[in-house]
């Protein structure tokens, strides 16, 4: 009998691993902890100490067991990588973008781990048509080349990166530890060499003065919040440097930035729930920093500067008395005057507004319907009606993710936008505000025989236990047959109101043509259908994140999409919070669970305020030491302290960074220690020179996606699978 075309996608077989060593045992070193009259035993917080030469060890031991109980599967995680850098284009270049009198871009080269960032002269003020880098016949100026800074580093990342207005001087700042500590340097552009200015210990953030006499810069405190901002003169001692601002809430961060149009510098103070913003005229750099909108708890708002017939305007995206936020439009003088405000954007159910970005001669919004993101342009005039109507920019995908970027220039008749969706590669285009055609500047190449024909996108929805309906979006190859359950993996988050959307990636073809479906659950605490979607996942309803992942499970199982043993859970940092309790409250959901940098041991993190970024997370998560309620709350999800004995976990992946310092590795540590403890088949894998993004470099952190990726085709069964094509 004739085989279905669809049983070469039907599981190989798992790998069979044998005589592996044994698995390592932390030791146990009870502490005991009281908070509401609640003691807990705790016996491997001794790893927090990472400077302890025992700590090194294990997490040492761990790793090496890691290796050994995944050599098997070396020939595959090589595959993957040369699958990836085989499709990659590794010389390759940005679509440029005007700002000044350049054109700036970058650009990579085979073979070099990171970019090199370049500019080249504009022809004249009329030139609008970003310039044919490839064709060679350009006068390139190289502003950094990130390979040449990583130089005998182990770690390397670039934070601040800003050029003056003048196009004279480069402030861009370096970390190479992960620690997100970063050194600030100011370059000569003239010269291609470094001035004296040296600023060590900054955030990401600096940003020039229009006329380039001076950088303001955030710094972080011994939170890693970034609380104050400086005033650094540019040919002058970091010694001599001056606080423009310092937040003394610990709930608040601050950064610095330039509107469009150059008239203000804008301080934008900000909780998860309320914001301020303070604004100065940047023709007097001596002056005083403003207040527009005193700080109201519950309140967030954000500022960008429009010239709206002939007068200074401030357009405020805010939710006061708006759930998914309005566009109001008050005097740059005096906006506190509710007597003068114009609203420029009411507040709609179901269209949550994100952003406004304003021009010479036209605004962008940006927002999100139906869970997808939008982008409308809304033309300005002289007249007496100087708004025009708001208008979207189509797209005919079902699936698909778009937004603005590139658009520094205030006189630019074109708006630069970035495209993409599970199927089509990253895309850029110019929409032309005049006449609204749509220029096609760039599409990611993708090397080989790929082809978007070959693939499908869907958006599936499953159903919660309360009722809420749970977005699904998947991918897959077109000849997958959804009547024959197919290996699948399932990716989740749900926190901070940061919504997954369907994007393209290069690495995942290799999953998708082994014959994995790829699948994201739009989980509440996320922010994919508005205000309310964030708020019924957070805090005290912050279970819902959970149960909602393991409804979206039990609906591809239970549509006959999928399997229990053909399902792999994954999710990172807050995402990983979620796998750890997913875990602990359905472990016999998935063949194996992927958890990258997880935040698994929060209810003690968010106890401590003296831990990095705790007090500001208490609006997330609520605050467990003060309020009794929270803390119980909290202690009945944290999946560290509901690891059990009685519990069959699947197989579980934890990876983890040791500079991390937004979810610190003793998280992961822990929390394997204790579930190897009760016969947990986990593996600890920890970067011993890496922060919270993982590696760095573009060869390394492939590497690293062909580990992870090679583990989910073993738990899947696939781990033998040919690669397959339509038939």
């Amino acid at each position: 009998m004739a085989s279905h075309p669809c049983d070469r996608y039907l599981p190989t077989g798992r790998s069979v691993v044998t005589q592996l060593p044994d698995a390592p045992r932390a030791e146990r070193r009870p502490t005991t902890r009281t908070h509401h009259g609640d003691t807990v035993v705790d016996d491997f917080e001794w790893l927090r100490d990472k400077d302890d030469p025992a700590v090194r060890a294990y997490l040492d031991e761990e790793n090496a067991f890691t290796r050994s109980s995944t050599e098997h599967l070396a020939g595959l995680r090589q595959s993957i990588f040369d699958e990836i850098k085989s499709r990659t284009l590794e010389t390759d270049l940005s679509v440029p973008v005007r700002h000044g009198r350049y054109w700036y871009y970058s650009r990579t080269v085979e073979g070099q781990q990171y970019g090199i960032h370049c500019r080249i002269p504009i022809a004249d003020d009329e030139d609008w048509t970003p310039p044919d880098i490839a064709s060679g016949d350009v006068r390139e100026e190289v502003l950094l080349d990130d390979n040449v800074e990583a130089e005998g580093t182990d770690f390397y990342s670039l934070g601040s990166f800003d050029v003056s207005t003048d196009g004279r001087l480069l402030a861009y700042s370096i970390d190479t530890t992960g620690d997100e500590r970063y050194t600030l340097y100011i370059r000569d552009l003239e010269t291609g060499l470094n001035r004296a200015d040296v600023v060590p210990n900054t955030f990401p953030g600096a940003t020039f003065s229009p006329d380039a006499s001076v950088v303001f810069y955030p710094t972080v405190d011994d939170a890693w919040r970034p609380d104050t901002i400086w005033r650094h003169a540019v040919g002058t001692d970091a010694s001599d440097d001056l606080v423009v601002f310092t937040e003394p809430d610990e709930r608040f961060w601050v950064g610095v930035g330039l509107t469009r149009s150059g008239r203000f510098l804008v301080l934008d103070i900000g909780s998860k729930i309320t914001s301020e913003v303070r604004i100065l005229d940047t023709r007097d750099l001596e002056g005083e920093f403003i207040v527009v909108w005193p700080r109201r708890e519950g309140v967030e708002y954000q500022v960008e500067h429009a010239v709206v017939a002939g007068e200074d305007r401030l357009l405020i995206v805010n939710n006061h008395g708006a759930e998914d936020f309005q566009v109001i439009d008050v005097p740059a003088d005096r906006p506190l005057d509710e007597t003068a405000w114009r609203t420029l954007v009411p507040a709609s159910p179901g269209r949550r507004i994100e952003e406004v970005d304003a021009f010479a001669d036209h605004l962008t919004l940006e927002y999100r319907r139906d869970g997808l993101t939008r982008i409308a342009v809304i033309r300005l005039s002289e007249g007496s009606e100087p708004y025009g109507p708001i208008e979207e920019i189509p797209f005919d995908e079902p699936l698909f993710q778009v937004g603005t970027g590139g658009n520094p220039e205030w006189t630019q008749q074109t708006v630069r936008l970035g495209y993409t969706s599970f199927i089509t590669p990253s895309t850029v285009y110019d929409f032309s505000v005049a006449d609204g055609t749509m220029t096609l500047l760039k599409r990611q190449v993708v090397q080989g025989d790929y082809d978007p024909d070959d693939y499908k996108q869907e958006r599936i929805w499953a159903t919660a236990d309360d009722g809420a309906r749970i977005p699904l979006s998947l991918v897959s190859r077109t000849t997958s047959d959804s009547s024959v359950p197919r290996p699948t993996l399932l990716y989740g988050y749900g926190s901070y109101e940061a919504s997954i959307d369907p994007g393209f990636s290069v690495p995942r073809i290799s999953l998708l043509d082994r014959g994995v479906v790829f699948a994201i659950a739009h989980v509440r605490g996320g922010g994919e259908l508005g205000r309310a979607w964030y708020e019924q996942g957070k805090t005290l309803t912050k279970k819902n994140t959970f149960t909602d992942f393991v409804a979206a499970a039990d609906e591809l199982i239970g549509s006959g999409r999928t399997t229990s043993g053909l399902m792999v859970a994954q999710g990172g940092s807050a995402g990983g919070l979620l796998m750890g309790a997913v875990a602990n409250i359905a472990p016999d959901r998935f063949a194996g669970i992927l958890a990258q940098v997880p935040f698994v041991d929060a209810l003690t993190s968010i106890l401590d305020p003296d831990l990095p970024l705790t007090v500001i997370e208490w609006d997330e998560w609520g605050d467990p030491l003060h309020d009794a309620e929270v803390y119980s709350y909290m202690k009945s999800y944290s999946p560290y302290e509901n690891v059990r004995d009685d519990i069959s976990y699947p197989p579980i992946l934890a990876v983890t960074s040791l500079n991390d310092t937004r979810v610190l590795y003793v998280e992961p540590a822990k929390w394997t220690a204790r579930l190897r403890q009760v016969g947990a088949p986990v593996l600890l894998l920890t970067e011993m020179t890496a922060g919270h993004g993982g590696v760095s470099g573009r060869y390394e952190r492939w590497k690293e996606i062909a580990q992870e990726y090679a583990w989910v085709l073993d738990r899947l069964g696939l781990a033998a699978a040919p690669l397959i094509k339509n038939t």
